[in-house]
């Protein structure tokens, strides 16, 4: 028996709302409808679906949260106990050269990049605790159920979606512990997967989302998080570097912010519009660490976790239309990041939110699997659109080298602010995908990265292992490829074989058969799920796809 002889035996449940992904902007949207269902007398059915372990398990951001859309969502976060600890207490912006830093003087950083009033968190307890917030007014959510398909009605409309399957083996058989996916059908569906998620770029190309656009650009960041000597702790206190190790014509910069109880988070974002296919952004943040401005918190101290994600931040000229018949798009999955302020959890739950209440008024109405349309008005004249509007060039600026996107990023945010111009005049488009880049190997400077000492920096099996990722081993793998040549024909003999280098968790593995060829070697069990794969294959010939629910990092206090 194949898994797909059962697949016309899956059960279905219907609800008024199935929200895709147990992120902020995903709980938040199911808060809030929750909450207008309570207020107005109604009975309205949620469900959220994760694909992690637990709602938390596979987030990761940096994080600073400004709190005025969870404010916005639960008043009184501060006595329910929200884990916003820790405000901010200081602001600094460095630039590196290898063995030195500037700081900016504190009056030419851009009011969008002080942080007075915002939190240093883990954005994976605040989630944690937005899920039992969602229960306690009754949501259910179901972790360890990955979305796997989208459900249409013969109209064209979202009618669901459909999680995968459990218990397949690598040779698509059944084993005996198989289960089919089941069915949830849903008047509204709400899709919350984070960057590039899976369903979202079905959605996105079968409604022509994007039309009219800019694509979509993304980074990826790379995150540590340490235990520090509590001499060198400073609570609250934020660095921001930008310089070294990145060349002028490269975007790169780390973060670094203490957290309460001598915990260290820190990471590197690397714009993955970049060209040298020699990069390694994994070895770059671990290069960076050796700065004497990032070393000296970290000597003395121990790395107690690490994650990798990808990060949309094309902002306004790159978001998609974010409704279709049946359903929308809210979050990073849209990509609402203000990549200006290097932050995005306060959009994610600010459009959830816009997205549930416009998800109540149409079900209220009785109306179902049609446009949500007053989701984007009400976006169109929120706080959220103001600020993204102010920013839309931040990224694309970035594209034209250190210095230049220095200036003009300096005059649009800075600058034009105290001439009293709410947004740039003009708009700076960028139309090339982040892929399409790379150069041939043969055209870029090859870099020799220093062998790990494994007390500062590391390797990438140690880190995946301090992830805490796990995949069943015994399944269908979730990267696959298009073509079975193109890695070595095209990838390795032009490229130098990008994708061993630009994963940050050690998938992508070009070995040598007993015939003395070469081969992919794909080890997705080690795969954190940050999509980079997905995003910077110079041919677009890797698709992920969700493994079986419940696998995947298992991440702790990041």
């Amino acid at each position: 028996m194949t898994a797909t002889d059962v697949v016309l035996e899956r059960e279905s449940m219907t609800y008024d709302v199935v929200v895709v992904g147990a992120g902020p902007s995903g709980l938040a949207a199911a808060i809030r409808i929750k909450q207008l269902a309570n207020e107005k007398g109604q009975d309205v059915s949620v469900v959220v679906l994760e694909k992690g372990s637990e709602a938390g398990a596979h987030i990761l951001s940096g994080a600073i949260m400004d709190p005025r859309a969870l404010t916005e969502l639960l008043p009184n976060w501060k006595e329910q106990g929200a884990p916003l600890k820790q405000p901010v207490t200081g602001d600094q912006m460095l630039f590196f050269t290898q063995s030195r830093s500037m700081n900016m003087p504190h009056f030419l950083i851009p009011d969008c990049l002080k942080n007075e009033g915002n939190y240093v968190i883990s954005l994976g307890n605040l989630v944690r605790w937005l899920a039992q917030q969602a229960e306690t007014l009754g949501v259910e959510i179901f972790p360890g159920f990955a979305a796997a398909e989208v459900l249409y009605n013969e109209n064209g409309s979202v009618k669901g979606i459909a999680t995968g399957n459990m218990g397949v083996g690598k040779n698509g058989q059944a084993t005996e512990h198989f289960q089919a996916g089941m069915e949830l059908h849903a008047k509204y569906t709400i899709f919350a997967e984070g960057s590039r998620g899976n369903l979202g770029r079905q959605l996105i190309a079968k409604y022509k989302l994007d039309a009219g656009k800019d694509p979509q650009t993304y980074a990826l960041g790379v995150k540590e998080l340490w235990e520090i000597d509590p001499a060198k702790a400073k609570p609250g206190h934020v660095i921001h570097s930008l310089g070294w190790p990145m060349d002028s014509c490269t975007y790169g910069g780390g973060f670094l912010y203490h957290l309460e109880d001598n915990k260290l988070t820190l990471g590197f974002i690397t714009g993955l519009e970049y060209s040298n296919p020699w990069l390694s952004p994994f070895e770059e943040m671990q290069r960076w660490k050796t700065h004497p401005a990032i070393r000296h918190y970290l000597e003395g101290g121990k790395r107690i976790g690490y994650g990798a994600r990808a990060i949309t931040c094309g902002g306004l000229m790159s978001l998609p239309k974010t409704v279709f018949p049946g359903g929308a798009l809210v979050g990073c999955e849209a990509g609402y990041l203000n990549f200006a302020r290097i932050k995005g959890s306060h959009a994610a739950i600010k459009t959830g939110m816009l997205a549930a209440e416009a998800a109540f008024a149409a079900i209220s109405a009785g109306r179902q699997q049609d446009e949500l349309s007053s989701y984007p008005e009400a976006f169109e004249k929120s706080w959220l659109f103001e600020e993204l509007q102010a920013s839309r060039n931040t990224k694309q600026w970035m594209k034209k080298g250190l210095y230049l996107s220095s200036l003009m990023n300096g005059i649009e945010l800075w600058l034009l602010p105290k001439l009293g111009f709410k947004a740039p005049p003009w708009t700076i488009h960028n139309k090339v995908p982040d892929y399409a880049k790379l150069k041939l190997a043969t055209q870029c400077q090859k870099i020799d990265y220093p062998k790990p000492d494994n007390k500062l920096t590391f390797d990438r099996l140690s880190s995946v292992f301090i992830s805490n990722t796990n995949h069943e081993e015994n399944q269908p793998a979730h990267l696959t490829l298009k073509n079975a040549n193109v890695p070595v024909e095209i990838n390795l003999a032009k490229y130098a074989g990008p994708e061993a280098r630009y994963c940050p968790a050690g998938v992508y593995e070009f070995v040598k058969t007993e015939q003395g060829q070469d081969r992919l070697q794909i080890n997705a069990q080690n795969c954190v799920h940050c999509k980079t794969c997905d995003i910077k294959d110079p041919t677009q010939n890797i698709v992920w796809i969700p493994p079986e629910g419940g696998g995947g990092p298992n991440y702790v206090g990041m």
